[in-house]
């Protein structure tokens, strides 16, 4: 099964995310997005296969969303879609894609579902919490 995850390697949660991944026994395809960024067919073709609006993959926090004025209701999907191209790290992360699906996963144990061998057993995140599945 090939898993592919669009990650970020100063994002906690998407380190965790990939952690558990390899910890079910997959070598995943590692997409490191802001040096590697999907293009704009990707990207839409990412959204859809989610089934969330553009909106939901927008990242505000350490990001120019706010200066860019993308909490303005009025910009279209194709307006974000624009600035997300442009600034790579305003895609929220990581994105995992799998056969089973494709998920954003937030938080990183949402890609359990997604994995051909979702028990991992205990694992323990950067925060210290403990996850068993």
């Amino acid at each position: 099964m090939t898993v592919t995850i669009y990650h970020n390697p100063d994002c906690g949660t998407s380190r965790n995310t990939l952690a558990m991944i390899r910890q079910s026994g997959v070598d995943p395809v590692v997409i490191e997005y802001l040096k590697t960024p999907p293009s704009r067919e990707k990207l839409v073709e990412l959204i859809k296969a989610m089934g969330v609006p553009v909106r939901a993959l927008l990242r505000e926090k350490g990001t120019p969303f706010h200066e860019l004025g993308l909490d303005d209701p009025k910009r279209s999907d194709d307006e974000l879609i624009d600035q997300m191209l442009a600034h790579p790290i305003l895609i929220n992360r990581p994105i995992v894609v799998t056969p089973k699906g494709v998920k954003l996963c937030r938080p990183s144990e949402a890609v359990l579902p997604l994995l051909p061998n979702p028990h991992i057993g205990r694992f323990v995140k950067e925060d210290g919490e403990v996850i068993e599945s």
